[in-house]
């Protein structure tokens, strides 16, 4: 389960070039999220691994309680607009 249902949390691992790329696009939004290293949080781990079809895919995000399998920001955005709009305000 998210650890921040209300929020957004990023799962990333080091030396994942995909994450790298998305959190950096993120770093040009006001938007606050938090990090988990599924390298270090079994938990994490599990979770990511029970919506991403068994496999350790990152950057899984979820926004809201709500999981995406390596989204781009756009996607990302879309759906904080759509789960956790309050994120946006100011």
């Amino acid at each position: 389960m998210a650890k921040d249902r209300a929020g957004v949390v990023v799962y990333w691992r080091p030396g994942c070039v995909y994450c790298m790329k998305l959190r950096l696009r993120l770093r040009f939004t006001r938007l606050k999220y938090t990090k988990v290293n599924i390298w270090r949080d079994r938990d994490a781990a599990a979770f990511v691994r029970s919506v991403a079809d068994g496999n350790e895919t990152v950057p899984t995000v979820t926004v809201g309680g709500e999981a995406m399998v390596n989204p781009s920001k756009r996607q990302l955005m879309a759906a904080v607009e759509q789960y956790a709009p309050h994120l946006l305000a100011g």
